[in-house]
């Protein structure tokens, strides 16, 4: 049955065209009302507002992704950034980094840099680090005050970036100014973003690589156990990484390794609270923890909107032709409600039978960090919980109007 429409969307079923501005509250506040409607009247749809075909169903999400006709890098040779008018002298900086970052890239070259940089991110590699995530969570719980916390800055934030700085080998202390950095360089993703916009991001691109060859630079002198020091001693064995690309590649695995699961753990504490009762029967037995961040993830997401272009004439859909060049938008929100794809899809159910998600991505751009989100996930979720038990929400918190980043403002909770 077809759900009832939301207000703030229009949907014309003759040529799948939909009418929903991304920054409407209704919209951004809870996607899911739309996801559902849509479902009901079309997985496929050209978004208006973004200018191009967009795909929502859970098995064309996954397709896509896999899809090599599609990629990250645009065929003009500029990475998905593009400036407001034409003249893009004022992103030199930022297309600097992007144009050797291995989530703009396509293979050969991707290829090459997600090999060097794999070696740290795999599962054995990863679970090495879980007591020191679980004496990171506990230290960050220990300097809780009595009574009201918001917590993103106190909890969801320092975590990751902490975790992800060490593994580089960049200085702990100055996570709250690589936090700024990432922070205003991700807003060059938003939609609707201005010419201000776009030279913060430059600013901040410049500053964040500056900062990085000068520990490049040091690393090279005195080198470490750090992921910085084995990227570089990769390039030196003639696997030829250049320095421009150990930069972009220190600055995604910074960007990345924080931004995604700092939002994820608030929509995932959210989530666990909105179900009442002890949270703790969530965390009961490893498998229940594993389980309960994975419906976390396909729950509540917290990227909903991930693109990619077409480098052939592709027929992506039932009568719908993308030349090559154009933008084709994947939901991996929506795809992750899809009624398809899963029962009660809008439920929160851990023990679900159908438990999948494509939050991480999939194919080649799988995403490299997800064993190690997976396990920050779990640490925090179930030391918080098991911590906190009688967690209560102090207001119920508000979405940032960022989509298709999908993450809170604030989490203010009681203790």
């Amino acid at each position: 049955m077809t759900e009832l429409k939301p207000p703030c969307l229009a949907f014309d079923p003759a040529t799948r065209s939909l009418r929903l501005d991304p920054h409407e509250p209704a919209f951004f506040q809870h996607p899911y009302e739309a996801y559902a409607f849509l479902h009901g009247a079309s997985n496929v749809f050209f978004w208006e507002e973004f200018g191009f075909w967009c795909f929502g169903g859970f098995d064309d999400v996954n397709r896509l992704l896999r899809d090599r006709r599609f990629g990250r890098q645009n065929p003009a040779g500029i990475p998905d950034s593009r400036g407001i008018g034409q003249n893009r002298t004022h992103l030199s900086a930022f297309d600097g980094v992007e144009a050797n970052s291995m989530l703009e890239l396509e293979p050969p070259v991707h290829t090459r840099l997600r090999t060097l940089v794999n070696r740290a991110f795999v599962s054995r590699q990863v679970e090495r680090l879980r007591p020191r995530v679980e004496a990171l969570a506990n230290e960050l719980i220990d300097r809780f005050e009595p009574g009201e916390v918001d917590l993103l800055p106190a909890f969801a934030a320092p975590l990751p970036i902490t975790i992800i700085a060490e593994m580089l080998g960049v200085p702990v202390e100055m996570g709250p100014q690589l936090l700024d950095w990432s922070h205003q360089m991700v807003t060059m993703y938003m939609h609707g973003r201005t010419r201000a916009t776009e030279e913060t991001a430059n600013r901040a691109a410049r500053d964040f690589s500056d900062f990085l060859r000068g520990y490049v630079a040091e690393r090279r002198k005195r080198p470490g156990e750090d992921l910085l020091s084995l990227l570089i001693a990769a390039q030196e064995d003639g696997q030829k990484l250049s320095e421009d690309e150990l930069v972009s590649s220190a600055i995604l695995l910074l960007n990345a390794g924080h931004e995604a699961t700092v939002h994820q753990t608030g929509n995932a504490v959210r989530s666990i609270l909105a179900q009442g009762g002890d949270p703790r029967r969530f965390f009961a037995s490893p498998e229940a923890t594993a389980a309960t961040v994975e419906e976390c993830l396909r729950f509540d997401a917290p990227l909903h909107m991930f693109t990619r272009y077409a480098y052939h004439a592709v027929e992506a859909g039932p009568g719908i032709i993308v030349p090559p060049g154009e933008t084709i938008g994947l939901l991996l929100g929506m795809a992750n409600h899809d009624p398809s794809a899963f029962t009660e899809p809008f439920a929160f159910r851990p023990d679900r039978a159908d438990q999948k998600n494509v939050s991480f991505g999939a194919g080649i751009h799988f995403c490299i960090g997800a064993p190690l989100a997976r396990l920050e996930l779990q640490v925090l979720l179930k030391t918080l919980f098991e911590r906190l038990p009688r967690l209560r929400l102090a207001e119920q918190p508000r979405f940032r109007d960022t989509y298709h980043f999908h993450g809170l403002e604030t989490l203010a909770v009681r203790i």
